[in-house]
């Protein structure tokens, strides 16, 4: 990959950052008596799903948390899998509950996801967090677009005033993440697949943040001279490497920063899962101290 200086938003040195954060915390909340601990429950035997699972698990290890994994079978059914999260929902030793999507066919992920106490929504699916995202109220938001605001703060990207382009409208990334950016005043435009002229949206866009699951869908032919890309995309290409939703050799010269595939936004993900897990766990803990 080329190396252009001051262009690369580096996702894997801030995720760094923010774990070592996060430790520091940990310790302070150990210190205190109380141990955040987070539970992921894994059905069923998706090679890129244990992946993550196992990813997770070791970074809450190194972070000093309490993990638990839940494995599955796929054959699980969804009563089986909603008792399981409610004996979670009771454990005062767990902070934070995830359940690995996908899900098998049999089972419903809306129904799973709302099962989650919101308190222990550290995913930040739970349709109580999404109100609270759209309202402007404190709640959990997806780790994704967190992630995201916090590269472009810490890369000292301003957002006040500028058009950002989201492409993309998932309730993971795109929805969450065009509220984000609206609350830090950021003029919002939102794309996806029935946009009409794509690239005439995108090029207004100072800030752009592409997440289509498409692999280099944003060429040159998208991206003014200046603005700021933000890759989400995560495609396994036919060479077999990791590719994303934008042409990175394309819009490289003209963009001001850009975050790379791999290294950009992936790793964020996760150390924003950890810094929710934390503060589901300050906020517990702070209510059994009163």
């Amino acid at each position: 990959m080329k190396r252009v200086d001051g262009k690369i938003i580096d996702g894997r040195e801030i995720s760094r950052q923010i774990k070592e954060e996060v430790k520091q915390e940990v310790e302070r909340l150990k210190s205190e008596g109380c141990t955040p601990g987070l539970a992921v429950i894994l059905v069923g035997d998706d090679p890129a799903s244990a992946s993550y699972v196992g990813s997770k698990e070791r970074t809450v290890q190194a972070l000093g948390m309490h993990s638990e994994v839940i494995r599955m079978e796929s054959s699980t059914s969804e009563g089986e899998l909603l008792g399981e999260i409610s004996r979670l929902n009771d454990d005062p030793a767990i902070h934070g509950i995830l359940v690995q999507l996908p899900l098998p066919a049999q089972i419903d992920e809306q129904r799973i996801i709302s099962a989650i106490t919101p308190e222990k929504d550290v995913d930040g699916f739970h349709p109580v967090n999404a109100g609270k995202l759209m309202a402007g109220l404190d709640g959990f938001v997806p780790c994704t677009p967190l992630g995201i605001m916090v590269l472009l703060e810490r890369s000292g990207v301003d957002l006040k005033g500028k058009h950002a382009v989201v492409v993309g409208r998932s309730n993971i990334v795109g929805k969450p993440m065009s509220m984000l950016l609206l609350q830090k005043d950021a003029t919002v435009t939102v794309c996806h697949s029935k946009t009409a002229d794509l690239p005439a949206i995108t090029k207004q866009a100072d800030i752009l943040v592409a997440a289509v699951g498409r692999e280099a869908m944003i060429g040159r032919e998208h991206v003014k001279e200046g603005c700021v890309v933000i890759d989400v995309g995560i495609n396994r290409g036919e060479d077999g490497k990791l590719h994303g939703d934008v042409d990175f050799e394309a819009v490289l010269p003209v963009v001001s920063k850009i975050t790379p595939v791999p290294r950009g936004v992936g790793p964020m993900t996760i150390a924003m899962l950890m810094a929710n897990t934390v503060e589901s766990a300050k906020k517990t803990c702070g209510s059994q101290n009163n």
